[in-house]
């Protein structure tokens, strides 16, 4: 350095000095360039493509630190500043080397666990739950771990100065009054930090669940260490304090597994056939695409019935919430079209009949009472028995 400092000395002392910690930053750069551009092309390290991807991920790091290191170790060979300048100069690579090192680890961690999450998505014979489960918990631990080693290099880094160090000291000196305030504020993203911790433990949430939250559907689109956002199905967005899943009750429809169970009602008339209304409704069960083909789950029974009509609950099962919301909507659409074109008796209908005033008179008008109906399958009248009231 002594002799890269001789080629300057026709110029100032100080732009001397100045020039020489440019010079030794300058060949850090070139030599950590001709590292990082050489050592994927080895042969033994040309076709691992998570050697590329690292050192892609880490070079402007690795660059960076490098050029502090060589300034660093040129500085006590410039003697051209004064030493207060040059003081200032060692404290502020000593503050560069620890920010550089510590905002490298997180870009290393986020990294590292960016390629973990990624290869567990693609290992075969993994279920949604476990991939979910992992991105839950390496998600939420990623960013407290990122928030607390962020916080030490921050710290570590201003201590180097002595006037921030003195100042950090008297007040964390000052364990009275003033610390029981600060606490006492701290105390709910303190809570939300802790609860982010045992969200990731216990997960009573993951990514992609699907929720209920005020009557909306709901799913996880990101865990953060205080809050969690929520995206319903028409992309609204829901910010609730991590907390808040810790502390009350909520629904969750995708905790064990994603696949649910549908339901839809038709409310029928009381000369419905019901063993047809099962026929059709596994025949259009047998097209409908989202159908889980479980038949464990599929069933077609008399719910309830009221003084006008019977309620019909049919369900099924699908593989995921969206799929479950369209075969209801599919099932009911194709059920209402059968019904409509094989069983239009069971359609619901309102019945009126004048009682006369005597036995032996007979209702009044004839008019008002219930029309015969039309069934397609026989082309003509309805051949069942005659429901008309008798005088």
């Amino acid at each position: 350095m002594s002799r890269l400092l001789a080629w300057f000395d026709w110029l100032p002392p100080s732009l001397a000095s100045t020039l020489l910690l440019c010079a030794a930053a300058l060949i850090a750069l070139l030599f950590s360039r001709l590292i990082t551009e050489a050592l994927p092309r080895l042969p033994g390290l040309k076709r691992i493509a998570s050697i590329h991807e690292t050192i892609a991920r880490l070079r402007n790091h690795v660059r960076l630190l490098l050029m502090i290191v060589a300034a660093s170790a040129a500085l006590p060979a410039a003697t051209g500043f004064a030493p207060s300048t040059s003081a200032f100069l060692g404290h502020f690579f000593a503050f560069a080397f620890i920010m550089t090192i510590g905002f490298g680890l997180i870009k290393a961690f986020r990294f590292g666990t960016d390629k973990y999450l990624e290869r567990i998505g693609n290992r075969a014979g993994v279920d949604d739950i476990t991939v979910r489960s992992h991105k839950t918990q390496i998600r939420i631990l990623r960013r407290l771990i990122e928030i607390t080693v962020g916080v030490i290099t921050v710290g570590a880094a201003l201590m180097v100065f002595e006037s921030v160090r003195q100042y950090g000291v008297s007040l964390f000196a000052s364990a009275g009054a003033a610390s029981l305030v600060v606490g006492l504020s701290a105390r709910p993203a303190l809570s939300n930090l802790i609860a982010g911790i045992q969200i990731a433990i216990t997960q009573p949430i993951r990514m992609e669940d699907m929720l209920i939250l005020n009557g909306d559907w709901a799913f996880v689109e990101e865990i953060n260490a205080t809050y969690v956002v929520l995206r319903t199905w028409d992309r609204r967005r829901y910010i609730v304090p991590i907390a808040y899943f810790l502390e009350n009750p909520f629904q969750n429809w995708t905790h064990s597994s994603p696949s649910l169970i549908g339901s839809l009602f038709l409310w029928l008339d009381y000369q419905t056939p019901v063993d047809e209304v099962r026929r059709i409704f596994n025949e259009e069960l047998a097209k409908a695409p989202n159908w889980d083909k479980d038949m464990s789950s599929v069933g077609c029974q008399v719910a309830d019935s009221n003084a006008q009509v019977i309620s019909i609950r049919l369900i099924a099962g699908a593989k995921d919430a969206g799929g479950m919301w369209n075969l209801c909507c599919d099932l009911r659409e194709r059920m209402l079209k059968r019904l409509r074109e094989e069983l239009p008796q069971s359609l619901p209908r309102g019945r009126t009949a004048i009682v006369p005033g005597t036995p032996e008179e007979p209702a009044w008008p004839d008019s008002l009472l219930s029309p015969p109906i039309n069934h397609p399958m026989s082309g003509g009248q309805y051949s069942g028995p005659d429901i008309r009231p008798k005088a």
